[in-house]
């Protein structure tokens, strides 16, 4: 399964030892409350559309399953800035991938600097309606894009059918509302930093369709907001000897490999 793949789907998961099952039961009954986790991502997605110019890095780790029921974890790191209403740029570096995407208000290019080579189409309209062109139409995401969206709220509550405020954690040293949800195809996890900035700082979403349940996450870190970016932060600039593509030959943008490589089909 590929990272668009799972992007689309949307992950998460979590595993409690069976004897440990009762105990830890009866403790969320009392403290995950619906209306709770309910309330919490609202107030993440008012002040993430609040915020007009962000910039933040990330982490994530994804998991496939080989066709011989093995799973293997692959991590990348990023960054992501993003200018309401209509501009964006995300750096994504993996072991497989060094991908730059980016969005000038008119048009979207996906560039794969290992590659030397782009793809650049038209996309006007806000980030939500050009986040939506790409994953439906090219099969790209932009890292957290669920995350900050304008209506973050509606992308991440659609067709939930059930949600807990778990309690608190601490998320890279930093205390959040941890949120369990669950919907048709996943369970999934949002860690949303406590107090007066409800920024989201870590998104854990497991398939229950795929066998085995591969799990996706994604940390943020190091949040800025009310950045001033450059007049040309968000403008493209092939380097030397970039070659413009087709989307269906632009290769090794994805954070995993063929699957050729794992054992499974070329």
């Amino acid at each position: 399964m590929t990272w668009n793949e799972v992007m689309r789907r949307r992950f998460s998961a979590a595993t409690i030892p069976a004897g440990m099952a009762i105990a830890v039961s009866v403790g969320m009954a009392s403290a995950a409350k619906a209306d709770d986790a309910d309330e919490i991502v609202k107030h993440m997605s008012d002040y993430v559309a609040g915020q007009k110019t962000v910039d933040f890095t990330f982490d994530t780790e994804i998991e496939i399953v080989t066709p011989q029921g093995q799973k293997i974890q692959f991590d990348s790191s990023g960054e992501a800035s993003i200018s309401r209403p209509d501009k964006f740029l995300a750096l994504r570096t993996g072991g497989y991938a060094d991908v730059e995407l980016v969005a000038d208000g008119k048009s979207v290019t996906l560039f794969g600097k290992n590659t030397n080579k782009f793809v650049q189409v038209p996309a006007a309209g806000s980030i939500d309606a050009v986040i939506d062109e790409l994953r439906n139409k090219y099969g790209a995401e932009l890292p957290a894009a669920d995350l900050v969206a304008a209506d973050s709220y509606h992308a991440l509550m659609e067709g939930v059918i059930d949600a807990k405020h778990i309690g608190t954690g601490i998320v890279d040293g930093v205390e959040c509302e941890h949120l369990a949800f669950r919907d048709m195809d996943t369970d999934w996890q949002l860690w949303v930093q406590s107090g007066d900035k409800p920024i989201p700082r870590k998104y854990v979403i497991t398939s229950k369709t795929v066998g085995e349940s591969p799990q996706y996450t994604i940390r943020i870190k190091d949040w800025k907001a009310d950045v001033v970016f450059a007049p040309d932060a968000f403008a493209f600039k092939p380097p030397a000897g970039a070659e413009g593509v087709e989307i269906a030959n632009l290769h090794d943008f994805d954070e995993v490999p063929e699957s050729s490589a794992l054992g499974g089909q070329p």
